[in-house]
């Protein structure tokens, strides 16, 4: 076995598993709190990455410093893709609150369509570059055939994003508030906590992930077009049911399990079945452990 071939479907495999993570990680925080599947995340994920594209370029004629312009386009689509996640909260989904969950999933799916369309009208169908702006550090130097400058960019982010996830839901007075909207809404309005704000927050720093891993990813990339926020949505949906919908170390467990899955699959199968691999996992983790890997069953409130 050539073990530099291996290593390098391993980092490839962290890599695509990091950006999974960061976007699975919407899914399942919704899904704990309101038990929705929230299927416009994917075209949130999209919206940042042609966020950062737009900002960056109009920054660029500036003939500003290139790290300068990815921290700042990076920041905006950021911001933008948040504002955009609470919009959606408020119009497509709050209005439904009270409603038979097959409305919510209709009103989800319609969104997701809606979005793609804004996008493609708004700019174009097809693949657009995506500069690859930063430049190579040099302690990679001696791995760089391995691992690039934005793969190791997109390990250290998904890192400090998850450790900062932690430290909100576990110390913090909103993480408790979403503890308790998730354990029971009613209950927890009557002690006191607003909890149409805690699932804006939830949106809110959903969204913001995901619009950080559109960032990332398109940079890796180094293009992007209207469709690249239905598979990559698709995929880290797939992570979070195999980690365990609803459980945060679960969506992360899953979506580095998923990712590593696709680059061996590709690397030693045949690139051919990229896409079939996540459908793979999900029939037999339906099949052999519905609940998912750290997933717990619920038993239903009578």
């Amino acid at each position: 076995m050539n073990l530099e071939y291996f290593f390098s479907l391993f980092l490839g495999g962290l890599t695509r598993g990091s950006i999974y993570a960061l976007i699975a990680l919407g899914y399942t925080m919704v899904y704990g709190i309101i038990k929705l599947i929230n299927f416009a995340h994917g075209e949130i994920y999209m919206i940042g990455a042609f966020t950062s594209l737009i900002i960056g370029a109009a920054l660029a004629m500036s003939g500003m410093n290139p790290i300068l312009i990815f921290v700042l386009a990076c920041l905006a689509a950021i911001v933008y893709s948040a504002a955009y996640g609470i919009t959606i909260e408020r119009l497509a989904y709050r209005p439904l609150r009270k409603a038979p969950r097959l409305s919510v999933l209709i009103s989800a799916i319609g969104m997701s369509i809606f979005l793609q369309n804004y996008v493609l009208l708004a700019q174009t169908s097809d693949f657009l570059p995506f500069p690859l702006v930063l430049p190579n550090m040099k302690f990679l130097k001696p791995i760089e055939h391995m691992m690039t400058t934005t793969q190791f960019l997109i390990l250290i982010s998904t890192a400090v994003v998850m450790v900062l996830l932690t430290i909100l839901i576990k110390f913090t007075r909103m993480g408790k508030a979403m503890r308790a909207t998730s354990q029971d809404k009613d209950m927890a309005q009557l002690v006191g906590i607003n909890v149409d704000r805690v699932i804006s927050m939830t949106f809110l720093i959903g969204s913001a992930t995901a619009a950080l891993g559109g960032v990332l990813i398109s940079s890796h990339i180094g293009q992007i077009n209207f469709y690249i926020g239905f598979i990559a949505g698709i995929k880290a949906f797939v992570a979070a049911v195999l980690g365990g919908i609803g459980s945060i170390p679960g969506a992360v467990l899953g979506s580095f399990v998923l990712g590593l899955t696709e680059s061996f699959g590709t690397g030693y199968i045949s690139s051919d079945y990229e896409d079939a691999f996540a459908f793979i996992i999900l029939i037999l983790i339906l099949i052999f452990k519905p609940a998912g890997l750290l997933g717990r069953k619920e038993n239903e409130k009578v």
